[in-house]
């Protein structure tokens, strides 16, 4: 499982012993009132004394300590500023290393730099060694920048240019800000800079600083916060595009595994940068047992892709490699995104045990039951009933999207099936539109004892608690109240619950399916629905058809309620006419198949015979048909000879008007048809091709 961390960076949490490390953050009103003359008298005292010691002085201790860092360093405290310049070629080779960077900051950092622009101000972002990779702002102060080298390609850190906002803020790990007299470098004294460092979401790893500076004066309290805010907006882009590359990645791994592949087997999934961000359970004892003392850590980058002699010592035990069966790139729109490693099972086992046949087990009863209820021999069902059944071995959120009536309880109860280890686990079943505002959060998270107007004396259990150990199906996902959206992507990342009115979190372990009538993607980008959300519980998604898109399975279905709904109420099945279910198959069933069931049951109770023929239909039901009819067959009936040539034709004109409406776009075009992209190719093939 991966926790969350850094309070900033929503994809990770920071560990204790790692915040003992850094320095607390800036806070400007509680600073001691700033002397220049007093702090200048100071800094000459300690370079004349030439002691690494500040004792006394009347300087902040983040000033001290840099102070002190910059004499072991070796630093010339009566430099003009940074010594060291990137050439052209290194600068380029650094500012690719930081693409990612740039592009997520270019919006924030165009803002504030023409926010910036009439204040003697500049603004620069830098590498994590204080590389100064971008720049802008104030085009005057940019020119006297010049002459300390604060420029693109200089280097900032403190053993190049002592304390500075850029270098401090890297070696505290904190935002802070450094007042003229407070440099250590005496060419830098009539600057004032504030540092702010910009962090991973994926470990929390500083990646760079986004710093203001300009003349001693521009110092404000509001700048501080600016710049706290900008790395903050640049670690949320950050984190959004990192959650999209991931979400991609583990679709495609989990694709790769057909079906989750053997138990025994550990993998890790690389980024393109060859960082480890996902990995099975069985994945860290492969590994501990080939690097004896070594973790597989989240973020850890394991290859360098750049580097072509990389596979070589990842197929190698020892050393930082280790023993696999299988490696894969993974490839998103024709570029490379990332690789999967297949390692092989716990070389004890393999040794203990003789190799177990390659055949997977057979099912079990329940998984049987939940495939049985749905009905249905379509392509479109049986591809969608696949894709369900190799997402429930993995261990992330499904997303069920479907129509209304399309069935998606029963593929969340398929995953609950095909996903059950012991036969035990308990399925739990919520519908998020079912409940009003006020109550839903209590429904979810359980609340403590009399917490509010309404709660029991006792208190109770939320649906996650109630689901432990098990799978939680929250049907209409996208009706959950925009406010209440951060409280669930909060239980969903640190797996565990606080009850309403509880400051006591309580661990859970609940496998969760998420389902929906609305295209979650198109929402989150109206801002409908929050994106760090969708992406945390779309890592799959699965298309649940519609009925129209289900050829074939209409006739079928209605046999079946016929019979299942007549035996119910004790009474004969129903027999309907070769032309009506020619109908039924060709209907448009806006409800689906609750709409099917709902229309079977009110035939199997008012039916006037066991034959049903289209005028035993309810009126505005039979209407329509009789519309239907007509359409397909002007001036002639219903049971006309060749339907298939019909159907084929039927399909053909609904595929061609999505393309039409959707501009080519095949990926949107099997969205709106319900049908999965392969289906969809396949289709347009056969069209192209006449056969």
């Amino acid at each position: 499982m991966i926790k969350p961390a850094y309070p900033r960076g929503p994809l990770v949490s920071l560990r204790p012993a790692e915040a003992a490390k850094r320095e607390a953050p800036v806070d400007p009103s509680t600073a001691p009132p700033y002397d220049e003359a007093a702090t200048a008298k100071a800094w000459e005292r300690f370079v004349t004394s030439r002691e690494a010691s500040t004792a006394g002085l009347p300087v902040r201790g983040v000033i001290q300590r840099s102070w002190e860092r910059s004499v072991r360093l070796g630093v010339d405290a009566h430099g003009r500023g940074s010594d060291v310049i990137l050439s052209p070629e290194e600068l380029g080779r650094v500012r690719k290393g930081k693409a990612d960077l740039l592009s997520i900051a270019g919006v924030t950092f165009a803002r504030v730099a023409e926010l910036l622009a009439d204040t003697s101000t500049m603004v620069v972002i830098t590498d994590d060694e204080g590389t100064i990779i971008e720049a802008g702002g104030d085009p005057r102060t940019m020119d006297d920048a010049h002459d300390i080298r604060l420029e693109i390609g200089a280097k900032w850190c403190e053993g190049s240019a002592g304390t500075n906002g850029i270098g401090t803020a890297l070696s505290s790990g904190a935002p802070v800000y450094v007042r003229a007299a407070e440099h250590f470098c005496e060419g830098v004294k009539a600057w004032t800079c504030i540092g702010t460092p910009i962090r991973s979401p994926l470990d929390g790893s500083i990646i760079g600083v986004i710093d203001f500076s300009g003349p001693r004066d521009i110092f404000q309290r509001h700048n501080v916060a600016l710049g706290m805010m900008a790395a903050s907006h640049i670690e949320l882009g950050l984190a959004d595009r990192m959650r999209i590359e991931r979400m991609r990645l583990l679709e495609l791994c989990l694709s790769r595994m057909r079906g989750g592949g053997e138990r025994g087997d550990g993998f890790v999934l690389l980024d393109r940068f060859g960082r480890v961000i996902h990995h099975s359970e069985g994945a860290p004892a492969r590994w501990r047992e080939r690097n004896p003392g070594v973790d597989l850590k989240i973020g850890a980058r394991l290859v360098d892709f750049d580097d072509a002699s990389w596979l070589d010592g990842l197929g190698k035990p020892g050393a930082g490699g280790f023993e696999m069966e299988g490696f894969e790139r993974l490839v998103c729109d024709g570029a490379f995104s990332g690789a999967m490693v297949v390692l092989g099972p716990n070389v004890r086992a393999r040794r203990a045990a003789p190799a177990a046949p390659s055949i997977r087990p057979a099912p079990g009863e329940a998984l049987l039951a939940a495939r049985a209820a749905i009905i249905g021999e379509s392509e479109a069902l049986i591809e969608a009933i696949e894709r369900t059944e190799r997402a429930a071995h993995g261990k992330s959120a499904i997303l069920l999207e479907g129509e209304t009536g399309v069935g998606k309880e029963l593929f969340a109860r398929l995953i609950h099936a095909a996903s059950q280890e012991s036969g035990k686990e308990p399925f739990v079943a919520f519908n998020c539109g079912a409940v009003s505002k006020e109550l839903l959060g209590a429904e979810l998270f359980g609340h403590a004892p009399g917490s509010f107007t309404g709660a029991t004396r006792e208190g109770r259990a939320g649906r996650f608690e109630v689901a432990d150990g098990g799978v939680l199906s929250l049907d209409e996902i996208g009706e959950m109240p925009l406010d209440l959206q951060p409280y669930l992507l909060r239980v969903l990342e640190e797996k565990a619950v606080y009850r309403i009115g509880e400051s006591k979190p309580r661990p859970f372990n609940v496998r969760l399916v998420a389902s929906t009538n609305r295209n979650l993607r198109h929402e989150a980008a109206e801002g409908r629905f929050r994106k760090d959300l969708y992406f945390r519980i779309g890592a799959v998604k699965i298309i649940i058809p519609p009925l129209r898109a289900r050829q074939g399975d209409v006739a079928r279905l209605v046999e079946h309620f016929s019979r299942e709904i007549a035996n119910g109420y004790d009474m004969e099945p129903l027999v309907f006419e070769p032309a009506v279910l020619d109908l039924l198959e060709r209907y448009g069933w806006p409800g689906n198949v609750r709409e099917l069931r709902n229309l079977v049951e009110s035939m199997v109770l008012m039916a006037r015979s066991r034959i049903v023929g289209l005028d035993d239909f309810p009126e505005d039901f039979a209407a329509e048909l009789h519309e239907l009819e007509a359409e397909l067959a002007p001036g002639t009936s219903v049971a006309a000879s060749e339907p298939v040539q019909r159907i084929d034709a039927t399909e053909r004109q609904l595929i061609e008007k999505a393309m039409a409406a959707t501009g080519g776009n095949t990926s949107l075009a099997a969205d709106r048809l319900g049908i999965a992209r392969s289906t969809l190719y396949r289709k347009l093939h056969q069209y192209r091709t006449g056969r």
